[in-house]
């Protein structure tokens, strides 16, 4: 295969990639960061997912056994999310070392965006139970929650082992219930005994 073969191949797969992730990504990055903040990390994530198209997860990788020449395959967001939030994650940890000013207001924006709209339901214990986490069980939770992933896709963004995943959001869950008052709190969409299992 020529340079320019590869070069159109990576170019193919990036932007299939793109379609799938930026959403989520976006997504992701609003809910930790101030809409400014989350513009400029989306696009340096995705510099660094072009840099390293051949990293990705998924078909298409120069690690990929058997890949068939005119194949034209859709990345599955199941295998190619969680490197990608891995990645989200880091770009924009060096933001926020980057500035330590901007990041003070971007956690005052943070708080202000957490804040229910007018005619919503009132999440503000939930929220403030939340910031009662620490850093890093507030963001297992977040990813559990609010990008649905499992504790072995939550290892993957962290860096965490599976089992260590499964304690903390389990030991988290706990926190919040007794925060919030509940004796056995039940949450939507999530199965009572998930996060407890690696898988």
């Amino acid at each position: 295969m020529t340079e320019e073969e590869t070069r159109r191949k990576q170019q193919a797969r990036f932007e299939r990639l793109a379609q799938v992730v930026v959403e989520p990504l976006h997504r992701y990055l609003l809910r930790r960061a101030g809409a400014d903040m989350a513009e400029d990390v989306l696009s340096e994530t995705m510099l660094v997912l072009w840099r390293r198209i051949d990293d990705v997860p998924g078909p298409g990788t120069g690690s990929d056994p058997d890949p068939e020449p005119n194949a034209d395959p859709d990345p599955s967001p199941d295998e190619v999310l969680p490197w990608c939030y891995g990645v989200a994650r880091g770009c924009l940890a060096n933001a926020r070392r980057a500035d330590g000013r901007r990041l003070r207001l971007v956690e005052r924006l943070i708080r202000t965006q957490q804040r229910p709209p007018t005619g919503v339901s009132d999440h503000s214990d939930l929220h403030a139970a939340l910031g009662a986490l620490g850093v890093l069980d507030r963001e297992v939770v977040q990813l559990w929650a609010w990008e649905e992933l499992a504790p072995r896709q939550i290892a993957e963004v962290t860096g965490m082992t599976s089992n260590a995943v499964s304690i903390r959001l389990h030991r988290a869950k706990k926190k919040l219930a007794a925060q919030l008052g509940r004796k056995d709190a039940e949450w939507p969409g999530h199965k009572r005994d998930e996060g407890r299992s690696s898988q």
